[in-house]
């Protein structure tokens, strides 16, 4: 096993991907007992939740054992009026097609935070050994508060390039988040996403430009995919939507039920849900709104408008108008326990 993963004593060299609206700290903690490495995904969290979660998970691990706690490094954009306007131009429509009144769409909001000094703070108690980051990594001085107590820090990288700024900014190792990826892309060096690889193109790319540790993400989902990726010179894999599926996590039944549909086969990038390109199974609000992406705020600003068409479908049993984030490999995915699937995925990384 790598390194890397030896250093912070795991049994496999698994990350399992921190899946914010589908999770809290069972999974993390059920895939740590397992062996593998648990993340908590903490942008959408608020201080007392994050703390609360921190606790559990240390009460149940102990201090020594690794846990991964991911936050987001996106710029907090500006509300304009005349985004506020297109947004709802944009909306208007589906709210009447639903009988909803266009007329009470909410405003602009930020419902994901960056990673602040305060957050440093907060989490400092706690000492995880692993503090992974999305768009890129926060400024130098809270990444060497992050090692001061034996962090390492890891992010996604969609591109070689965005991997060397990684490694040169100080990444202890590098996510090679593919295209197949389920959930927000980390593409930060640039806003197209046409520059983004799959996962089997993108990991020996990076296994050849960089020191540091490369780790599979995207389309890794069976023993089949991991033993691929660590073929490719991978030193471990993360893993996310195989464990969409188990008891431990969060997924409500809306996403469980398309997940579990022919629709699952169809999934596509997106803006529409946070102003942000994710992958989710095409619903009515992708199909709708990814011909409108000029008229989509940036992230993180999109997701309060579409908050009530999400709501009025689900209490419908419907999931129309929710993210539901999925990778491309989808098609065999297990409802066993996330031990079970931790086990089975991270023996295949050893192998």
């Amino acid at each position: 096993m790598h390194p890397f993963f030896q250093h912070l004593g795991l049994r496999y060299p698994l990350i399992q991907a921190p899946m914010a609206g589908v999770q809290d700290f069972h999974l993390a903690l059920s895939v740590a007992q397992a062996g593998g490495l648990g993340s908590l995904p903490c942008a959408t969290l608020s201080a007392q939740a994050l703390q609360e979660n921190l606790q559990a998970l240390r009460q149940s691990l102990g201090a020594d054992s690794a846990i991964n706690v991911n936050f987001f490094c996106h710029s907090e954009p500006a509300i304009t009026a005349e985004a506020e306007q297109r947004w709802h131009k944009a909306l208007a429509p589906l709210y009447e097609e639903r009988g909803l009144d266009s007329q009470a769409i909410p405003g602009l909001q930020s419902g994901r935070q960056p990673f602040t000094a305060a957050l440093a703070d907060l989490i400092a108690p706690f000492k995880p050994q692993v503090v992974s980051f999305h768009f890129g990594l926060p400024p130098a001085a809270l990444v060497e508060q992050i090692k001061s107590w034996g962090g390492q820090v890891i992010a996604s990288a969609t591109t070689v390039a965005e991997g060397e700024w990684l490694q040169a900014h100080g990444a202890d190792a590098v996510i090679a988040q593919g295209l197949e990826a389920g959930g927000h892309r980390g593409h930060f060096l640039s806003r197209d996403t046409s520059l983004q690889m799959g996962t089997f193109a993108l990991v020996p790319q990076l296994v050849q430009s960089l020191r540091i540790p490369v780790i599979a993400a995207g389309g890794i989902a069976s023993v089949e995919t991991v033993r691929a990726a660590m073929a490719l010179g991978a030193a471990g894999v993360q893993v996310g939507t195989a464990y969409l599926l188990s008891p431990e996590a969060q997924t409500s039944a809306v996403h469980r039920q398309a997940l579990q549909s022919p629709a699952a086969r169809h999934t596509a990038l997106t803006r529409a849900f946070t102003g942000g390109a994710a992958r989710g199974i095409v619903n009515r609000a992708i199909q709708a709104l990814n011909t409108q992406d000029a008229d989509i705020p940036a992230f993180p600003l999109a997701s309060s408008a579409i908050a009530p068409l999400r709501s009025h479908a689900e209490a419908q049993g419907l999931g129309d108008f929710t993210p539901l984030w999925s990778g491309q490999n989808n098609q065999l995915l297990s409802s066993e326990s996330a031990a079970v699937i931790t086990e089975h995925l991270g023996q295949a990384a050893l192998q």
